[in-house]
């Protein structure tokens, strides 16, 4: 199952709020998201969060109020759709804001349970989980394309189909992951932690 989550970050371009639209599953608003994401003239199914952002009584009938103030409300969004049986969850509206926030998304990405493939679509670009336990990522990206990997957790990584692979190397968060580019067909990327890819959509 799939589901979009939109955040209460700066309004998606056009080609992502069609990307929404046209997908036909179902959208959850993330507090505040939840009001960017009507204005965009998306229809939200839920309305998740702690609803410091969002006034409730707009919403009857379709708030699930979180109240843990240990985690996000991102965190909790996607522990919550991934304990329902989601196994696709695309997130929007991460970008902008205080760079706190912007922290915050990736520290969610590797807070997530596993069971789902996360992604987090930016203006031209998506931000793609890969843990350990759901074996090999591989994506198509053209020659000279540029790619970036990050270790939210450290370990030994391998990518393959690159202008530059790694083949066991160890890889902790740091900038050596940062504009690979692709070699013209599949790249494959594995690693011993959570990792992420940020490639063109």
């Amino acid at each position: 199952m799939r589901a979009f989550l939109w955040c209460n970050g700066s309004t998606p371009p056009s080609s992502v709020i069609d990307l929404v639209i046209s997908a036909g599953v179902p959208v959850f608003g993330v507090d505040g998201g939840a009001d960017r994401a009507f204005e965009s003239g998306v229809e939200v199914d839920e309305v998740l969060g702690d609803l410091d952002s969002v006034d409730a009584r707009e919403w009857e009938g379709k708030v699930v109020e979180m109240i843990d103030q240990n985690t996000s409300d991102l965190a909790k969004s996607l522990a919550l759709l991934i304990h329902r049986g989601f196994t696709e969850i695309d997130v929007v509206g991460v970008d902008g804001g205080r760079a706190d926030h912007v922290l915050g998304n990736w520290a969610a990405m590797l807070d997530a349970p596993r069971g789902a493939i996360i992604r987090m679509h930016h203006e031209s670009r998506v931000t793609t989980r890969v843990r350990p336990e759901e074996g090999e990522f591989s994506i198509e990206i053209a020659r000279g394309e540029p790619f970036s990997v990050f270790a939210l957790e450290p370990g030994k990584v391998w990518i393959s189909g690159s202008k530059w692979e790694m083949k066991g190397d160890f890889l902790a968060l740091s900038t050596r992951g940062l504009h690979n580019e692709g070699g013209g067909g599949m790249v494959s990327v594995r690693g011993e932690g959570v990792l992420v890819v940020i490639s063109r959509r």
